[in-house]
């Protein structure tokens, strides 16, 4: 479908004609400029670098179209950067729906789409590594780099710094709502561009803020504002828990009328909460309470933006990054505190942060203004209602004893709220950082490897001491290149020694290290063979080792490790000093440690560059699949609720890694088990995440819009996966049996004599094993033939036991309507018994 927008601004056309087709098209559109909207597209068809600092609502997105447009008309190639993958994506659908899906590509550590069309989509790492290797040379006309505050981050900052350093030929557009003064960064801009540099800034909101400072208790100041007809009212906390407790107090409160709760239930309609925490939040919902924060599966955090964007939401709870990307209408943004820890210690907040969370109030076409409440603190909340109390009465106010902040803890007032509310956005603190994959990619590039390393180095925005700091580190990684054999100097310069990968440093950094050491595997160490049966399950660990940490989950598998290790302990009789030194080498499981340590030492010896990015071993997919374990019961077991969405988010990265960075010829059928349960496990806990990846993936398949996100598609369609989740359910019963979990056993099958079923099975053998081998295909048995008639399949389950006489078997049957309804595999045993042998009857659980 060719783009209206296009039709009104053809390539070759001028500066004049592109800014007048613009201006139609937004017309079109339902849409006015604002006068700053206006002076910065004007300054960009001119071919002029812009600085936009406007506040928020005061349509940047629309500048950054407009951008796009004028380097299209040009016959140029620009690029789009935001700093997480998820605003990524959006702004790639959002531009595939304004130039076609022709026009726009995508690249993340995740994927390529469409790589080579002239408006991409990237995180500003992507660029930054692009600008490293190509330099000037790079086919990149213009740079659109939206939240530039990002600039000023210690660990992130150098990526937004290095285009603006590498990329001469570039016109540059730079956004946020929160710069603060960057004159020097603008005038470095003029230098090396050779482009005039304009500011558009100190515009004045389109929907002005309202600034109070309240010390009532936060129930009544939230009642006060949905009396006053405030709403929406964005609860601002800086902790999930914190925010999950708001939403909890405020149940308690009639927000709704009947008339509202049944549109909130007709909206949702057939919408699956399937968590512990979707039924807490189905509760809120239903009540007009919203909870957002990254936590949360995003099938969620989208019922609640949909349902806020729709008006039936009162008050949303969260934190304060305002859910990264939400899209509602927000007329109250009532901010908790002025204080947060923010990783290291507890501070006041910055002007930035500050304004940041503030300019989300008002929304242009929604309101007429916004209102900005910011809490005192809790004790001088205390103090003010004693003085209410005590009224003009002297004696009375005399008596009071003032409340203080107590020790330690970082407090706020009226005077803080007042200069925050003041301050301008602090000076944005440029951070870059030199790796050996940057030093690499530079001398890559070809040409004068010398002078680029030398220009990097000394010809950047980083004070004198720290450019010193920078030709130090760089030497260091320049003589360990050299001593690898990566990096040769001859007479006629600098250059490799190898080809790099043609995505080297962009997509998934340690994914040659994860093929050589996977070749390190045997693939024939499969279940029911003489080995251990771990090859599937030992590939996966390779992959998770490289991996990000999800830190949540790895410190709540460090906890139930150590609890379960205290327990033995004490059964040991070890005294409590003894305990306390044992604890100290427990830790999260790590697969295959030593010997990926050991590789990636062979690794890193012939490729140094591998050492800029951490090897973790760790198991969370192993976990749960050895555990046989489903998505509701991996969080439950590690008490993960408040973390859903960060669980989910690394099963999902898992599972493209896994398909990605694993070759066929190395995936055996065990493999291709486990990847296919995976992706099937990820799409129905929330479908979102894997049809979001393979909507980049054919970007032809265009989402539908829908009024909430839709149920995932039936479990039953992944006949492979399903098969897994059916084989996992019976593993699950073999595993408890080995434990002699009779109760628990019992509670899964209640129509079962489970306890008198073991007690027989012991006579017979020392125990149950659950290795590699006992959880082999080979050991279950699945009987389709009746499923027609009976919505069921039949299932048998044989016990790997240590003599090999596999004469016991687990029976029961395959609800296929239940799974279907479930999302996942609904297994009733209804026998436990032995085969009939020589000189034996056969034995089942009810004798």
């Amino acid at each position: 479908m060719p783009s209206p927008l296009l039709e009104l601004i053809p390539t070759g056309a001028e500066p004049d004609d592109v800014y007048l087709g613009f201006v139609e098209w937004a017309g079109e559109q339902g849409l006015t400029l604002y006068p700053a909207q206006d002076e910065a597209i004007i300054e960009i068809v001119s071919g002029a670098n812009v600085v936009l600092s406007t506040p928020t609502g005061t349509g940047k997105s629309l500048v950054a179209v407009a951008a796009h447009a004028a380097a299209l008309a040009r016959g140029g190639v620009t690029f789009y950067t935001a700093p997480i993958k998820a605003l990524v994506s959006e702004k790639f659908f959002a531009l595939v729906d304004v130039f076609g899906a022709d026009n726009v590509g995508m690249v993340t550590g995740d994927s390529s789409v469409n790589a080579d069309a002239p408006i991409i989509c990237c995180t500003a790492e992507i660029l930054a590594n692009l600008a490293l290797r190509e330099g000037a040379d790079a086919d990149i006309d213009q740079v659109v780099m939206d939240e530039f505050h990002y600039y000023g981050d210690p660990d992130r900052g150098w990526a937004w710094q290095i285009p603006l350093l590498l990329l001469p030929k570039a016109q540059f557009v730079l956004m946020s709502a929160t710069l603060g003064d960057v004159t020097d960064i603008a005038e470095d801009l003029k230098r090396r561009t050779g482009r005039e540099t304009a500011f558009v800034t100190g515009v004045e909101r389109p929907v002005p803020l309202h600034f109070s400072y309240e010390r009532r208790p936060i129930h009544e100041v939230v009642q006060s504002l949905l009396d006053e007809r405030e709403a929406p009212v964005y609860i601002v906390h800086f902790s999930q828990a914190a925010a999950m407790e708001r939403a909890q107090a405020l149940s308690s409160i009639r927000l709704v009328t009947r008339e509202q709760r049944d549109a909130i239930a007709e909206a949702i309609g057939g919408f699956r909460f399937t968590t512990a925490f979707g039924r807490t939040l189905s509760r809120y919902v239903r009540a007009g309470i919203g909870v957002h924060h990254a936590g949360m599966l995003p099938r969620y955090r989208r019922l609640v933006e949909t349902l806020a964007q729709r008006g039936l939401l009162k008050v949303i709870c969260g934190t304060d990054t305002l859910g990264v990307g939400i899209n509602v209408p927000i007329r109250t943004v009532l901010i908790t505190a002025l204080s947060k820890y923010d990783g290291t210690r507890m501070r006041q907040l910055s002007a930035r942060e500050f304004h940041q969370v503030a300019g989300r109030a008002g929304r242009a076409g929604f309101d007429t203004y916004g209102n900005v409440v910011v809490m005192a603190p809790e004790w001088e909340i205390e103090n003010e209602a004693a003085l209410r109390k005590a009224g003009d009465d002297p004696a009375k106010r005399k008596k009071i004893v003032r409340k203080k902040a107590p020790s330690g803890v970082v407090n706020w007032g009226m005077g803080s709220f007042e200069r925050l509310v003041e301050a301008q956005p602090e000076p944005l603190t440029p951070h870059l950082e030199l790796t050996a994959a940057m030093l690499i990619n530079v001398i890559g590039r070809g040409g004068d490897a010398f002078s680029n390393v030398r220009s990097l180095v000394f010809d950047n925005h980083q004070p004198r001491a720290e450019k010193y700091a920078l030709a130090r580190r760089a030497l260091a990684i320049f003589r360990t290149l050299v001593a690898a054999g990566v990096v040769e100097s001859t007479a006629d310069g600098i250059r490799l020694t190898v080809d790099l990968q043609p995505n080297f440093a962009l997509n998934q950094p340690l994914s040659p290290f994860a093929l050589a050491a996977i070749e390190l595997l045997d693939p024939e160490d499969t279940p029911g063979a003489a080995g251990t049966g771990h090859y599937a399950l030992d590939v996966v660990s390779v992959i998770e080792a490289t991996l990000d940490d999800p830190r949540a989950i790895l410190s709540q598998q460090e906890f139930k490790a150590r609890g379960e290790a205290v327990a033995a302990m004490k059964q040991e009789g070890l005294d409590y000093d003894e305990r306390m030194e044992a604890l100290e080498e427990i830790t999260y499981p790590k697969p295959l440690e030593e010997l990926l340590s050991q590789a990636y030492e062979v690794f890193a010896s012939s490729q140094p560059w591998v050492r800029d990015f951490e090897l973790s071993p760790k198991s969370v997919v192993r976990d749960m699949f050895e555990r046989a374990m489903s998505f509701a019961e991996l969080v439950s077991w590690y008490q993960l609720a408040r973390s859903e969405g960060l669980v989910l988010r690394y099963l999902s990265d898992a599972y493209r890694a896994i398909r990605q960075t694993v070759p066929a010829e190395a995936q055996t059928n065990e493999l291709v088990d486990v990847i296919e349960w995976l992706g099937e496990l990820v799409r129905q806990v929330d479908s979102s995440l894997v049809d979001e990846w393979s909507s980049l993936v054919n970007p032809a398949d265009e989402p539908e819009a829908v009024v909430v996100p839709p149920a995932p598609p039936s479990v039953l369609t992944n006949r492979r996966a399903f098969l897994v989740l059916v084989r996992n359910e019976l593993f699950r019963r073999v595993q408890l049996a080995a434990l002699q979990r009779d109760e628990e056993l019992v509670e899964l099958d209640p129509d079962v004599d489970w306890p008198a079923a073991l007690d027989r099975y012991f006579e017979d053998h020392d125990e149950i094993l659950t290795g590699g081998p006992a959880r082999s295909p080979r050991l279950v048995e699945v009987d389709e033939t009746d499923a027609a008639a009976s919505d069921l399949w039949r299932v048998e389950q044989t016990i790997d036991d240590p003599a090999g006489d596999h004469d016991w078997r687990i029976r029961g049957e395959v609800d296929l309507a239940a799974s279907e309804e479930a999302g996942t595999a609904v297994v009733r045993v209804t026998e436990v018994l032995r085969l009939e042998g020589p000189g034996r009857a056969a034995v089942s659980a009810d004798g």
